[in-house]
């Protein structure tokens, strides 16, 4: 078996990152991704839109200038950088919906080998389902990538042949950023960018129950 280690939070929120490209106008969706505003290169410049209605968002404030009334979609207190602006939320969606954004980076439950993403519902008794702008940014975006930890709790591989949640989209993620390997997602399947030292080809292809080319 494969020796190797998964990359942190933090570590995964900078991979992402790296991948954005200067003057890129992104939506950093609830959860795992907003981590991703800390980690933008020093020098490059990435307009961050939030649906509850703010383009030009900076990274997390340091503890205790925390301002309640600037917060993300996810409640989240955030900063805004200089040029920053808001506005009504319809006009933030809009935005989403009108095909401006370069990049949207949401969570998943569950993505399929083609790009189909579920990601509001599980569809379980007792779930609170939370589909938030998500449907508009999957399909809005020029690009939608999905940040996740690859395997569930209990081990089974959010990468899926075909999804058994709800869906929120039909194939329209790109790229699958996790703890174990960077992922695109294309007709014919599954398609390796990068993974993590020391895993093995063959062992990533058994986690994920799926053929990945290399």
């Amino acid at each position: 078996m494969s020796s190797y280690q998964k990359r942190s939070k933090e570590e995964l929120a900078q991979r992402v990152a790296q991948d954005i490209h200067d003057g890129a106008y992104v939506n950093l969706g609830i959860g795992q991704p907003t981590l991703v505003a800390n980690h933008i290169p020093e020098g490059r410049e990435v307009i961050l839109q939030s649906e509850n209605g703010i383009l030009g968002m900076g990274p997390a404030p340091a503890a205790g200038s925390e301002d309640y009334d600037l917060i993300n979609a996810g409640k989240q207190p955030v900063t805004l950088l200089s040029g920053g602006a808001f506005f009504h939320h319809a006009d933030s969606f809009a935005m989403m919906r009108g095909g401006h954004l370069d990049i949207c980076v949401l969570g998943a439950f569950q993505v399929s080998a083609t790009g189909d993403l579920a990601n509001w519902s599980t569809g379980e008794p007792g779930a609170i389902p939370a589909v938030g702008g998500a449907m508009d940014l999957a399909i809005g975006a020029k690009q939608t990538w999905v940040m996740m930890d690859l395997l569930t709790k209990q081990g089974a591989s959010k990468i899926v042949e075909r999804c058994t949640y709800p869906l929120t989209g039909i194939g329209c993620v790109k790229r699958i950023y996790s703890d174990l390997a960077t992922l695109a997602c294309t007709p014919q399947g599954l398609q390796l960018i990068d993974k993590v030292e020391g895993l093995e080809h063959a062992e990533l292809e058994r986690l994920v129950g799926l053929p990945i080319q290399a």
